[in-house]
């Protein structure tokens, strides 16, 4: 029996797993989640994907499938303590009715490294089924050790028709047959972004004022009145975030100043600091454009001090006039290259002395120890260029890091290295 005072996200929580919306890629039949439940004996796992897309009601779903005690945590609000009682539990059913557990650690990428590494001897011995839910990377977020033990399934926001099949379940099921218009139920369903709880949460306060009102229909004018700012989507932080950026920046390297902009404002819309934005703006010139359009670097530092003088909304015109234009400069990462080539070499490279002629001689000593000596000065000499000399260490002379690309202002960089090499090559 369901209790009707709970909210309507825990009413409409599953309880079998043919009720579950979406995730078809690991649940669909014969996919690697169905087997798992089909196979009559529970593994630790971790549950990895955004919020509100089943990965709680996944866990519970496991223990009822295997008749097994189920123990939840949160990493957010336990501790070491809190471990330790749930194993005792786990160990005193084990002691006394011989059912197993499943232990559910929700957000377990919140434990430190300490606190991860409590529940590997449990893991190891049997005492529990570990099931953890992170919404970060667990490659980063969970312990090498303890994730060698589970197996990872990768959860995937709901799709608009998963989360309109959820809207049209919910109110036949809990809220009296309500009716949505068209309009209002694509809003609804677009504000929550991928994510079902979300989507029940903003029902759930439609419902209530419908219901209030004596309505049995939804339009646009009332959403809007129940929910505000809550129609629009954040998301600003956790994986989705860096994925964006990472949109954000393959579009400019790709040159598609659309794409470039959308992605720019998309963050900007999900509450990304313009602040960060724009730094990462500017490193986007430095290793994209670098020499084939200096002007890009320019260019993206006038818009971060443009943003800093005029603030939201206005500064953030700037930052997409810098966007676009990185999009369609032309492109070279030779100077990102050599940097990191030469950065590679001097992490693992001895000390190498610096050339006696390159040397500073202010004093009568280091005069008669030979530093300056026979250095040329480059404006004395034709073309203000010192042919054959060299600059380098001793055994680097023919290094060659930055190779300009043939794209911009590097076409007339690359001819004009390559005119200095053959004064160095006649020069002997």
């Amino acid at each position: 029996m369901r209790n009707k005072l709970a909210p309507l996200a825990e009413r409409m929580r599953p309880a079998t797993l043919d009720d579950v919306i979406g995730q078809q890629h690991i649940l669909g039949e014969g996919k690697p989640l169905r087997v798992a439940f089909a196979s009559g004996e529970p593994h630790s796992m971790i549950l990895w994907g955004p919020p509100g897309v089943g990965k709680t009601t996944l866990a519970r779903l496991m223990a009822d499938a295997f008749h097994c005690e189920f123990i939840a945590l949160s990493a957010v609000l336990s501790g070491i303590k809190d471990i330790r009682e749930a194993v005792e539990r786990a160990q005193i059913l084990q002691a006394t009715s011989q059912r197993r557990t499943i232990l559910f650690v929700d957000e377990v990428h919140r434990f430190n490294k300490s606190q991860q590494d409590a529940f590997l001897p449990h893991v190891e011995s049997g005492l529990f089924t570990f099931i953890g839910a992170t919404t970060e990377n667990p490659s980063f977020e969970v312990n090498s050790a303890l994730l060698s033990r589970a197996a990872v399934y990768v959860l995937k926001s709901l799709a608009d028709d998963d989360l309109q099949a959820m809207l049209q379940r919910a109110c036949a099921r809990e809220l009296d047959g309500l009716q949505f218009t068209p309009e209002a139920g694509a809003s609804l369903v677009a504000s929550a972004d991928g994510d079902g709880r979300k989507l029940l949460n903003n029902l759930d306060i439609v419902a209530r004022a419908a219901n209030a009102k004596g309505l049995t229909q939804v339009d646009p004018a009332l959403l809007a009145q129940c929910l505000g700012d809550a129609l629009r989507r954040f998301d600003n932080g956790g994986d989705a975030f860096y994925d964006q950026i990472s949109a954000l920046h393959k579009s400019v390297r790709g040159s598609s100043p659309d794409a470039a902009l959308y992605w720019l404002v998309r963050m900007l819309d999900g509450g990304a600091d313009p602040r960060y934005l724009a730094r990462r703006i500017v490193r986007m010139a430095a290793e994209d454009i670098g020499l084939a359009d200096p002007r890009a670097l320019r260019i993206t530092l006038d818009a971060a001090e443009t943003y800093e003088r005029l603030g939201s909304p206005e500064g953030e015109l700037a930052l997409a006039e810098a966007v676009i234009y990185l999009a369609c400069a032309a492109k070279s990462n030779a100077v990102y290259k050599a940097y990191n080539a030469v950065r590679a070499l001097v992490a693992k490279d001895k000390s190498r002395l610096v050339p006696e002629h390159l040397r500073n001689a202010p004093t009568r000593l280091m005069k008669e120890l030979g530093y300056g000596k026979l250095y040329r000065y480059a404006h004395d000499e034709p073309d203000a260029y010192a042919a054959g000399e060299t600059y380098l260490p001793e055994g680097l002379e023919n290094a060659s890091w930055y190779r300009p690309v043939p794209r911009g202002l590097e076409i007339k960089i690359a001819d004009k290295l390559a005119y200095l090499r053959r004064l160095d090559k006649e020069a002997g």
